[in-house]
């Protein structure tokens, strides 16, 4: 049955670490498959983890980042953003935010004011995603893309949808804007629904399971917090859910580009790096008023 579809990599398991003081993450990328996932570069899953309650929010305190963009899911809690490109908001369950870095920004991202002060279950997903070389230093951008403006894609006879962020599926396009082409889909199954899910062939495929367990191509099962990383002979993925599920399916053209990264600056060459790193040093990325 599995020769039909998408050959199968590996399952790879991810590492525990704390981002900030107020994400407990496990992350399974960056890791040995990043050449098979670009252009998305690190998956950070936050939760489910219990939030106390307080009057001061917990988070990332402000951060550079250039020349990649990083793109947040919130499944549970909320939280809050704002930048020195002049963006700011609020994400609640359901809610995207994409933003791109471009040129470069500080960035902090907290516990919104509201669900700190009552407490609560937070759960989110973060990608970091390339851009091609042509893009790099494009201008900031912020979309913050509310979960009634995700269209969704009834599948398995009513059983599960997909909702599309970005990209196609299905003939449904995703409110997303990208540099080059990507397709992100949230997919949510109940127990026993079964779905094939075809993408470009020459497209790099990941599915990381967010919630519950599935079993792939008929016997190789996957669950919550494994990343699965498969291969370009075939367009299809076949899944069925073995419990409910949640999995966030990671599509797109591979960026064939040389790969600099250090830290928050993800850029060409080593050369660009040393200047993403004076920019930043010499307050070229911006300053929140309060470390004026």
């Amino acid at each position: 049955m599995e020769n039909t579809f998408r050959r199968i990599f590996q399952v790879i398991d991810g590492n525990k670490k704390q981002v900030g003081d107020g994400f407990d993450v496990i992350s399974p990328m960056p890791g040995p498959r990043i050449r098979q996932l670009s252009p998305y570069l690190l998956i950070d899953h936050t939760g489910p983890m219990p939030v106390a309650p307080t009057e001061a929010p917990l988070g990332t305190p402000p951060h550079p980042h250039r020349g990649f963009e990083t793109v947040t899911v919130v499944y549970q809690g909320a939280l809050s953003h704002r930048d020195t490109a002049g963006h700011s908001g609020t994400l609640g369950p359901g809610d995207v935010q994409w933003m791109t870095a471009g040129a470069g920004l500080l960035h902090e991202e907290r516990h919104e004011q509201e669900f700190a002060r009552q407490g609560g279950t937070l759960e989110l997903l973060q990608l970091w995603v390339n851009v091609p070389r042509r893009d790099k230093l494009a201008p900031p951008r912020y979309q913050n893309i509310r979960a009634a403006a995700i269209p969704a894609v009834p599948v398995a006879e009513g059983q599960g949808r997909v909702r599309v962020v970005a990209g196609s599926y299905e003939h449904t396009t995703g409110p997303a804007e990208t540099f080059s082409p990507i397709t992100l889909l949230d997919v949510h199954l109940a127990a026993g629904a079964a779905t094939t899910i075809s993408l470009p062939a020459d497209y790099n495929v990941g599915i990381y399971v967010v919630q519950g367990s599935i079993m792939l191509h008929g016997n190789r099962p996957a669950t919550a917090k494994q990343l699965v990383v498969f291969g370009w002979d075939s367009s299809d993925v076949h899944l069925t859910a073995t419990t409910d599920a949640v999995l966030l399916v990671l599509a797109g053209q591979p960026i064939e580009e040389p790969l600099a990264t250090y830290g928050p600056f993800v850029m060409n060459t080593n050369q660009e790096l040393v200047q993403a790193i004076a920019d930043f040093e010499s307050g070229g990325m911006g300053t929140f008023p309060e470390d004026e």
